[in-house]
């Protein structure tokens, strides 16, 4: 069956719209769109649609596919537009972006322009939904990628089908077969490893093999002109795809089966809208505002993320942007989108002198842009590494004290440096001694004489922050230290989540641990855990913490000596990136201790120690005075990233420490043991 000629869809372009306004609406934080990043989500499902629509056209006019022309088509509409905001965004990154952020935000351009950013971001674990306060400028692009390697894939893929079709029905069951499996990979993906389940291809090609499989319905079906059943499709799709927006929100796992309720329901416009009745979504898709939203959409989802990234970055990360910068900042995209468009998107579609040569010449400017972008970006990389990350000043080296005394500025002598501040980790880390996010089995490692007496530390990447110094308190006082620690899992009987899913990983290996210590009670049992993790259920947090830890502390405390750690500041953004913009005045990265100490576990974690009977050992006064918490000590870092102390630091607390916890060693000299 040939489909009609008239192949411009007005609703299809309105759908273009919504998806970009939503995204738009939601990067600047509108509160009344939290699920807005499902337009991504709409835009998957309109090029799945689309590009199947032309390849099976020319399947049909031209019995083959012309993969040279198909590919120098899709070169000319979507890489102008896409390296003229990439070379822009990469300046704009040299200019703005702080100097410990910029390589690996430039990184992320070198990425783009091979076309494989997508994977940059799911191999650094990024959590999209949650966001840190410094994103990468180049993130929107994972989106891009996705598609263009389908792009690349698909039609071989099609056009194999295509060939088998005197087989009836291959062509709809095949792509229906894919998509099965690629949905399934995508929920077992989103609870297992979130961002991979997000970023790759595999785990969102069935969003755009729904596409496909609705180009494939209304190439053998047409809804009648007045359809009544195809009207009542296209405005439940509409109203899918909205309260899509409204419904989901950051804590939602995602993508997972819950993508499936925006997917389907742009499917069900897009077939519903191919009627022609005066009663579909059309009535309202295919007014001006919408066409012209839906026209400009490529360029508008291009600009409005580098935008509000490098204003946030102008005004520094310990300002978030307010809500009406972030809408004035959304609004003034669109302009900007429209300049883009008619300017670079739109001549560069059909330049004449592309057009009159072969396809291969549109191909080889594509490399040849490839090329520059990767190099222009590898060069501003080298240029940032040789920019010095201190103030050319040294300063004596001193003993923590309590509180901290700060120089005011970067030391050259400081340790760790900037530059390694994020690689200062504890020892366990490289001895494969920290259990990652997915396992949920105990994995003890234990330093010291074997036969000694036992202290166990036990709790997340904040217990193993205390590890370089506990290690050296063991050793002098004559104990055996172990190690139990886990990625974001707390020892606090508390239901969390980690990329967007419950940690159900987290709560099998607690309670291992648990029942490991209770079989086989060590001298001493010292916790310690982030009291500002994130909670399943976001209500009374403080309260969860609590009880959480009491639980804990009561399976503990009956056969074994128990000592908590509290948790260190929390400042929120990291002090790093603050610092490389702030050689000469590091007193500007301080944060008010108000904020650094106000964590929903914080006093929670003093009250239910006290109610436990179980001794809290509070660090404060050697990171915090009364008012503010310095990140710099002497002429050490304290911090390595927002919450995690560096290792070096951690090591110069042995002293102070030791000072706290030694009475209580000494109170139990390994009869346990």
């Amino acid at each position: 069956m040939q489909v009609t000629r008239n192949y411009f869809r007005p609703d299809i372009q309105g759908l273009r719209a919504i998806a970009v306004g939503a995204v738009v609406a939601n990067h600047a934080g509108l509160p009344f769109l939290p699920g807005g990043y499902v337009g991504v989500d709409v835009f998957f499902v309109i090029s799945g649609f689309l590009i199947t629509s032309l390849l099976l056209r020319e399947l049909d006019e031209k019995g083959r596919i012309d993969f040279t022309g198909f590919y120098s088509r899709r070169a000319r509409r979507i890489l102008p537009a896409s390296f003229a905001v990439l070379v822009l965004s990469v300046i704009g990154a040299v200019i703005w972006i702080p100097p410990l952020l910029r390589v690996q935000m430039l990184r992320d351009a070198i990425a783009t322009a091979l076309y494989v950013p997508n994977f940059a971001l799911a191999i650094r674990g990024t959590d999209y939904l949650n966001a840190s306060s410094a994103p990468s400028l180049f993130q929107h692009y994972w989106s891009l990628g996705v598609e263009e390697q389908f792009y690349v894939l698909w039609p071989p893929i099609l056009a194999a089908v295509f060939f088998a079709r005197r087989f009836r029905g291959v062509a709809t069951l095949t792509v229906g077969v894919l998509v099965a499996v690629s949905f399934v990979v995508c929920v077992v993906e989103t609870f297992h490893a979130q961002p991979w389940a997000f970023f790759s291809l595999w785990t969102r090609a069935w969003e755009l093999g729904i596409g496909a499989l609705a180009a494939l319905v209304l190439r053998r079906w047409q809804p009648r002109q007045r359809s009544r059943s195809a009207a009542i499709a296209s405005w439940l799709g509409l109203v899918g795809i909205v309260t899509s927006c409204v419904v989901l929100n950051e804590q939602t796992t995602f993508p997972g089966y819950l993508a499936a309720l925006p997917v389907i329901a742009t499917a069900l416009a897009i077939v519903g809208g191919a009627s022609e009745s005066r009663w579909n979504s059309s009535f309202v898709l295919s007014r001006r505002p919408f066409q012209f939203i839906g026209a400009i959409s490529y360029s508008l989802y291009l600009v409005h993320w580098p935008m509000l990234v490098l204003a946030q970055a102008i005004v520094g990360y310990y300002t978030p942007l307010p809500l009406w910068a972030g809408s004035l900042i959304a609004a003034s995209a669109v302009p900007i989108a429209w300049l883009l468009y008619r300017f670079v998107e739109v001549p560069a579609r059909h330049p004449a002198w592309l057009i009159r040569g072969r396809p291969r010449r549109s191909l080889g400017l594509a490399a040849a842009a490839t090329a520059t972008v990767a190099s222009v970006a590898a060069l501003a990389i080298v240029a940032t590494i040789l920019v010095p990350l201190d103030s050319g000043r040294a300063i004596a080296a001193s003993a923590p004290t309590a509180p901290p005394i700060t120089s005011g500025f970067v030391p050259s002598n400081l340790t760790p440096s900037l530059a390694a501040s994020s690689t200062d980790n504890p020892a366990i880390y490289a001895q494969g001694c920290e259990v990652g996010y997915t396992p949920s089995t105990p994995h003890p490692c234990s330093t010291g004489p074997e036969h000694a007496p036992r202290i166990v530390l036990f709790g997340d990447s904040h217990a193993a922050a205390w590890y370089p110094a506990l290690e050296r308190i063991a050793a002098d006082n004559g104990f055996q230290l172990v190690t139990e620690t886990k990625s974001a899992c707390p020892s606090v009987d508390v239901e969390i989540s980690w990329a967007s899913a419950p940690y159900s990983s987290c709560d099998a290996w607690r309670a291992s641990v648990i029942h490991q210590l209770r079989d086989d009670p060590p001298a001493m049992v010292v916790m310690s855990n982030y009291t500002n993790p994130d909670f399943q259920d976001k209500s009374h947090e403080s309260t969860q913490w609590q009880r959480g830890l009491e639980s804990s502390l009561d399976q503990l405390k009956d056969v074994t000596q128990v000592a908590v750690i509290a948790d260190t500041p929390d400042l929120r953004v990291s002090p790093t990136v603050c610092l490389s913009a702030n050689l000469r005045s590091a007193d500007a990265c301080a944060r008010p201790a108000a904020v650094a100490l106000n964590t929903p576990g914080r006093v929670a974690e003093s009250v239910a120690a006290k109610r436990a009977g179980v001794p809290l050992i509070d660090m404060t006064e050697y990171f915090c005075t009364t008012r503010q918490c310095p990140v710099i000590s002497g002429n050490v870092l304290m911090y390595r990233d927002s919450h995690h102390i560096t290792a070096t630091y951690s090591a110069r607390l042995t002293p102070a420490l030791e000072h706290r916890l030694g009475p209580l060693l000494a109170a139990r000299p390994g009869q346990a043991d």
